[in-house]
C-alpha cells in the first residue's frame, strides 16, 4: 500500500502522535488558544499532559472515540476529543465527560474550593446541529452555563466548545485559525505538500508529526489499524441497513410487495437502531409500529445523518 505524504488527523493513532505527545505540545497549546480565542493576556502558554483514563464499558464508546487531557498553569484541564461516527445520546456522553474530569479532582485531594475549571473541545466528523430555520449553530460554537436573564456567566467552570467539520465553507481558502484547523483535519491525508494556506505555525508542525514518512513499521502498522477500525463501524452501519432491506425483501415475496418493502424497511430501521446501540423500547416499537413507508424512509434517513432516534 502506498503511502499517503500526511496521516489522517482524525484516526486514534495520528491524533495522539499530533496532539497528544510531548514532541509536539505546542501544537496543542497552539489549537487550545485557537479554539478558544484567548487574548493575549489569557493565552495558554504550557500544558502538562495527563495519562488517558480507563475508559468504562458502554457500548457506544467502541465508535471511534479519540481524547487527550491535559491541564494548564492556572490549573485548568482541557479534553480535546475527536469524535469520528454520531452516537444516540452523545452530547449526553460529552457533557458526562467534561462533568467526570470536575468531579475527579477531588480524588487528587481537597475539597471544592480546590477545582478548577474544565474546557471540553470536541471536534466532530459530522453536523451535529444542522440548521434549521431561525436557528444556525456555527461551525465553531462554545457553551456554558449562563443565567437566562441577564446572561451573566457566574458558573462558569465547565465549558464546552465544538468543531463541526462538515460545516467548512470549502468553496473558498481558509482564513482564519479556525478555519485552517477545520481544513487541516479535513483535508491533511489527501495533501501531497504543505500548502501555503498552512505554512505557517503551529500547522507546520502538526504536519510534521503526521508525515507519514517518519513513521516506523510498527507506527504505520497502528496508523493503518485505526483507519480499519473506522471504516469497519462504518462498514457495520451500510451492512446492517443492506441486511434489513434484503430481510423485508425476501418476506415481500411471500406477504405482497408494499406489505414487504414496508417490513423491509422496519428491519433496516431495527438493524441500524442495533449497530448504533440505540435501543427500541416498548414506546419506541409502538411508533415504528404506527409509520407507514414513507415514514420509516423518513426515519431511516435521520438515523443515518444523526446516528440517533431523535
Amino acid at each position: 500500500m502506498r503511502r499517503p505524504t500526511f496521516a489522517d488527523p482524525k484516526t486514534d493513532f495520528a491524533f495522539k502522535r499530533i496532539f497528544g505527545s510531548e514532541e509536539h505540545k505546542d501544537v496543542l497549546v497552539a489549537f487550545l488558544n485557537n479554539m478558544l480565542d484567548l487574548d493575549e493576556p489569557h493565552r495558554i502558554v504550557s500544558v502538562e499532559l495527563l495519562a488517558p483514563e480507563q475508559r468504562p464499558p458502554i457500548a457506544e464508546l467502541k465508535l471511534s472515540i479519540v481524547d487527550v487531557k491535559c491541564t494548564d498553569s492556572q490549573g485548568v484541564t482541557y479534553v480535546v476529543e475527536m469524535q469520528v461516527l454520531q452516537v444516540e445520546g452523545f452530547e449526553k456522553r460529552v457533557v458526562y465527560n467534561v462533568a467526570k474530569a470536575y468531579v475527579n479532582q477531588i480524588g487528587r485531594g481537597g475539597g471544592y474550593p480546590s477545582l478548577n475549571d474544565v474546557v471540553g473541545i470536541t471536534i466532530c466528523d459530522f453536523e451535529l446541529w444542522p440548521d434549521t430555520e431561525g436557528r444556525r449553530v456555527p461551525m465553531l460554537s462554545r457553551w456554558r452555563m449562563t443565567e437566562q436573564q441577564t446572561g451573566a456567566k457566574e458558573l462558569g467552570q465547565i465549558q464546552l466548545v465544538f468543531l463541526e467539520l462538515p460545516k467548512y465553507d470549502a468553496s473558498r481558502p481558509p482564513h482564519t485559525m479556525v478555519e485552517k484547523w477545520a481544513y487541516f483535519f479535513r483535508e491533511a491525508d489527501n495533501l501531497v505538500v504543505v500548502p501555503e494556506v498552512l505554512a505557517e505555525h503551529p500547522f507546520i508542525d502538526a504536519l510534521d508529526a503526521a508525515r507519514t514518512a517518519a513513521f516506523t513499521a510498527s507506527e504505520w502498522d497502528a496508523y493503518i489499524l485505526a483507519g480499519i477500525a473506522i471504516q469497519n463501524e462504518r462498514g457495520a452501519l451500510s451492512v446492517a441497513e443492506k441486511r434489513g432491506l434484503q430481510q423485508g425483501l425476501q418476506q415481500g415475496l411471500q406477504q405482497g410487495e408494499q406489505r414487504g418493502k414496508q417490513r423491509g424497511l422496519l428491519h433496516a430501521v431495527e438493524a441500524l437502531c442495533d449497530v448504533l446501540g440505540i435501543e427500541l423500547t416498548d414506546e419506541r416499537q409502538r411508533e415504528l409500529a404506527a409509520l407507514d413507508a414513507a415514514e420509516l424512509r423518513a426515519l431511516l434517513a435521520r438515523l443515518r445523518q444523526r446516528r440517533s432516534w431523535a
